[in-house]
């Protein structure tokens, strides 16, 4: 059982021992699937329980289909995504959060929602260089 009294290291003191900016190191590609665009969007989405590939399709307005299935691949493969099929005729398949993913998911909800209320600050510095 982890010590809750010692604190936790910080990214700095990571950064230190780990191998994320080694040209090879697999951390990179993981990073690249949680932090594009439909990583965020659909590990978001996700948070609100399971859901349908077209549900999913409809809720993250302007991702194609072919994006949507690539991505719900890379987070699977990460093991942040369970893909649920049920034996059907027509096939029904369905797609969850790994507790993995429930822990990350957290992680980059709280990114997207300081952006949303930041924004305002975000788009007037935007103005004020442009």
């Amino acid at each position: 059982m982890p010590d809750t009294d010692t604190p936790r290291p910080g990214f700095a003191e990571l950064m230190q021992r780990g191998q994320l900016f080694a040209e090879k190191c697999p951390s990179r590609e993981v990073l690249k699937h949680v932090t594009s665009r439909w990583g965020v969007l659909l590990l978001v989405a996700l948070r609100s329980g399971t859901h349908r590939f077209s549900d999913l399709r409809r809720k993250v307005n302007g991702i194609s289909e072919k994006m949507l299935a690539q991505t719900l691949q890379w987070l699977e493969g990460d093991g942040f995504v369970e893909r649920i099929s049920y034996p059907v005729v027509p096939p029904h398949v369905e797609y969850k959060l790994t507790p993995l993913g429930e822990e990350v998911g957290e992680k980059v909800e709280a990114l997207a929602d300081w952006i949303e209320v930041k924004l305002p600050e975000i788009l007037a510095g935007r103005k004020a260089k442009g």
